[in-house]
């Protein structure tokens, strides 16, 4: 007897399908793509992510994702992870792959073994047979397994870091996943099978390896590899102060909690922070010649509060700070760029009246007193107000912007009197050995607070600019954070446990029908692996602060 229909309503063609009762998403997706679907990875229903095993018994809306949407993207690389830890296991069984951070357009990934020196032929031989295994396409399963009995598979395979986040999270059941009998855990969906992640590289790199994904705008293509040499440094010393503060994973973190260091863990973070912060103040004081600071970074890396405790640290040094904002440059509205589709590019460097910035900081150098432009974001037009600046001997000048780092900003001024930092959230915590966290998801979980505390926007709000101001930064930013003298990671191994308070019930309340569900969705799911950390002993000074409200700074 034939099965009952159901209606089901795919975004991707606008198109409604009856289709029996019970199908699954893979064998739909053969129905709505008869001859090209190979590369769909999965599909957003009700605008939840799930995978292609997922089987549809109600009416649904059904939108395929591939490698070029965020979702897909996720996807991908969680998937080749999974290869890559797989190709490991395979050729050196009791070795432990570590999956580390984002690096270079690639991630960062190492064997944690002392004994074994990833060498250029270890590497060519892992990348083998990673290609191995995507060419013969195992299917990658997905089973939920009894919490307990997932701890034991997961220590049978030597993954002991599963047991500490698993028993922490405190659920009774675990999504097990596997490639050829060998299992792993992940956080989120995964691809129906290995065939799917064809575009990959695998490249040697200081005493780990480099795993390359492809670029969304051109999936056929590897994204090139970019030297970040700073940014290396700069997470590597953040990895040093996780050890400092035996805070590396996620279960590291609960643990803390559950055994009531909290308060510990807060104090030696913070203590970390303003250590770093003296001693880029120390480092300015002794390139006497530098008179103009420049601050650049990302949405919500904590920019305002970083420069007033660079401030502070400044006047310990007797060298006292005066602020110039670039928001004061912008051009008329009439002569500000526009992008693709015609709509004022507010974000481009060609926003900011570049040559008047340049005249006013060189009038500054010179000791000459100097009336500063003001800009109106109502009208659209710069004004004057009457305030002057004029610089003493023991000033220097801290200007905060998106565009700080770009040598096109400040091309006319003397080199000598630049220092330029790079700040941003680089989390460096992970969730276990092989699911990292990414940066961008900390900085949205940053400005989603601050948003509704100081801007009124629901969650719904921010996660619809979300994207485009990824898009704005990976213009502005990355091409030119190499150029800073230093960086400084704004991020605390503690704050995610910090923030989770406030964001849970904003998460909550983005309603299944919008397409953002999915994003928030995925960030509830991960809230969920993390317990809550009491924040009454979180410093008035802390750059978290600016986010959770309490600063004892005025913004």
């Amino acid at each position: 007897m034939e099965k009952n229909k159901i209606t089901v309503f795919c975004e991707n063609n606008g198109q409604e399908y009856q289709i029996p009762t019970g199908s699954s998403l893979k064998e739909f997706k053969k129905i709505v793509f008869p001859t090209n679907h190979q590369s769909i990875l999965g599909a957003l229903v009700n605008n939840e992510v799930r995978d292609l095993h997922y089987e549809i018994y109600n009416p649904k809306y059904i939108n395929f994702i591939d490698v070029t949407t965020l979702d897909g993207y996720s996807v991908y690389l969680r998937s080749l992870i999974f290869v890559l830890y797989k190709a490991v296991y395979n050729l050196y069984r009791k070795k432990t792959l570590v999956v580390e951070y984002h690096l270079s357009n690639g991630v960062f990934c190492r064997l944690a073994n002392k004994d074994v020196v990833l060498t250029g032929d270890k590497i060519s031989e892992i990348k083998a047979e990673m290609q191995r295994i995507i060419d013969h396409d195992y299917e990658i399963m997905r089973r939920e397994t009894p919490t307990e009995e997932a701890i034991k598979l997961f220590n049978s395979q030597g993954l002991k870091d599963k047991e500490l986040l698993l028993s922490t999270r405190g659920k009774m059941f675990t999504s097990v996943y596997s490639i050829d009998g060998t299992c792993d855990y992940f956080y989120g969906t995964l691809a129906p099978s290995t065939g799917c992640l064809k575009v990959f590289d695998l490249m040697d790199y200081k005493d780990g390896m480099l795993l390359m994904i492809p670029d969304r705008t051109q999936p056929d293509k590897i994204l090139p590899f970019v030297p970040q040499e700073k940014l290396f440094s700069t997470f590597s010393e953040f990895k040093r102060w996780g050890k400092i503060s035996e805070v590396m994973q996620i279960g590291h973190l609960n643990q803390a909690i559950e055994h009531k260091h909290a308060g510990d863990m807060i104090k030696v973070s913070e203590a970390l922070h303003e250590k770093k912060i003296s001693q880029i103040a120390d480092l300015i004081k002794k390139q006497k010649q530098v008179k103009v600071i420049l601050i650049a970074g990302p949405s919500s890396s904590g920019k305002t509060t970083f420069g007033k405790r660079l401030a502070i640290q400044l006047l310990v040094n007797g060298i006292k700070p005066v602020n110039l904002s670039l928001d004061n440059y912008f051009v008329n509205r009439e002569d500000t760029p526009k992008d693709e589709k015609g709509e004022y590019d507010f974000e481009t460097i060609d926003a900011l009246d570049i040559n008047t910035f340049n005249d006013n900081i060189m009038s500054l150098l010179r000791g000459e007193e100097v009336e500063i432009p003001k800009f109106s974001f109502e009208t659209g037009q710069r004004f004057y107000d009457g305030e002057k600046l004029k610089m003493s001997k023991n000033n220097v000048i801290i200007v905060e912007g998106i565009h700080g780092l770009n040598p096109k900003l400040t091309a006319t001024l003397p080199h000598e009197s630049l220092f330029k930092i790079f700040i941003s959230a680089l989390t460096v915590i992970s969730i276990d050995n092989h699911n990292i966290i990414n940066p961008s998801d900390n900085r949205l979980i940053r400005r989603m607070v601050r948003d509704h505390k100081y801007r009124s926007y629901s969650a719904l709000d921010t996660l619809k600019r979300w994207e485009s101001v990824l898009s704005g930064e990976q213009k502005h930013i990355p091409p030119y954070q190499e150029e800073a003298d230093v960086m400084f990671n704004s991020a605390l191994v503690y704050e995610l446990g910090a923030l989770k308070q406030q964001a849970v019930p904003l998460l909550e309340e983005v309603l299944v029908k919008y397409p953002e569900h999915s994003k928030a969705n995925r960030l509830l799911k991960f809230f969920s692996y993390v317990q809550a950390v009491p924040t009454r002993e979180i410093p008035p000074t802390s750059i978290l602060r600016e986010f959770l409200g309490g600063s004892s700074f005025k913004y």
